[in-house]
């Protein structure tokens, strides 16, 4: 990147060594099988455990957990989508998809990484769903479920496509985990501030699709590096969450369906 980008540099996104980083999501990145397995047995026996107690009320730990998710967000959403701002503008669209200098750029690496570490603690959402005796949609732990294990599989090879992927979420979180704190909060919202959400959650899983599309289109040219394999798992995950999201803003906006937490 040129000598004004840099100049916004954090010491500690200068200073983070995503060598040593790549290498531990190496060595370490089946460990999110575990986490998906004690997280998947929580769902089932929580909710079990949850149906002869009452409700508890946990709407000001909620509050701050969703604000920090959503702080986190934000910052991640600024720095990478500053990122891929420059990419766009000074290489063009094609090389913001093939690009795979997002993990070891001095602006995103760190956020890069920190963005895949996140989806284990995101998990804890869904404590607050089951222990507030919530209704819990499968989308909610499908999606939490397939999202950590294809984040921390994609970091580990750092595949092309990947800065799309990260800018697009840490964005559509920052929106939807504000909703959340504000929701938590005791806070009016508006209705349609919720449809919006879902909006731009099913947005994204159209673009997703694409950019894996593009990736496939172009894996062959030098500067598009991706496997067929990750491809293949990233659009069946994409196509899935697609139909999963469509399916949820029908019943929820549509069809005068029940309001659910969604992520």
């Amino acid at each position: 990147m040129n000598e004004s980008a840099l100049s916004g540099l954090y010491d500690f996104e200068r200073r983070f060594d995503d060598r040593r980083a790549q290498e531990w999501m190496q060595a370490n990145w089946t460990k999110s099988f575990v986490f998906c397995g004690v997280y998947a047995t929580f769902v089932f026996v929580g909710q079990h455990l949850m149906r002869s107690r009452p409700k508890l009320n946990l709407r000001r730990p909620l509050a701050l957990w969703s604000l920090s998710l959503a702080v986190f967000s934000v910052i991640g959403a600024f720095r990478t989508g500053a990122y891929m701002f420059h990419i766009l503008t000074s290489s063009g669209f094609k090389e913001s998809v093939c690009d795979n200098n997002f993990y070891n750029s001095p602006l995103t690496k760190f956020w890069a990484f920190a963005f895949t570490l996140s989806k284990a603690p995101e998990l804890g959402d869904t404590v607050f769903i089951v222990l507030r005796k919530q209704r819990l949609i499968f989308l909610h732990w499908y999606h939490h479920i397939t999202v950590l294990l294809y984040t921390w599989y994609t970091y580990k090879d750092q595949v092309a496509g990947g800065g799309w992927f990260m800018c697009m979420n840490y964005s559509v979180h920052a929106l939807m985990y504000s909703y959340y704190t504000a929701r938590a909060a005791g806070l009016w919202v508006p209705r349609p501030l919720a449809m919006v959400v879902t909006t731009c959650q099913i947005l994204q899983m159209l673009i997703g699709l694409l950019i894996q599309g593009l990736v496939y289109h172009w894996i062959h040219e030098v500067h598009c590096p991706s496997q067929v394999e990750n491809i293949m798992w990233g659009f069946l995950l994409y196509l899935s969450y697609l139909v999963l999201f469509a399916l949820f803003f029908y019943d929820s906006y549509l069809r005068g369906g029940k309001r659910a937490k969604t992520e």
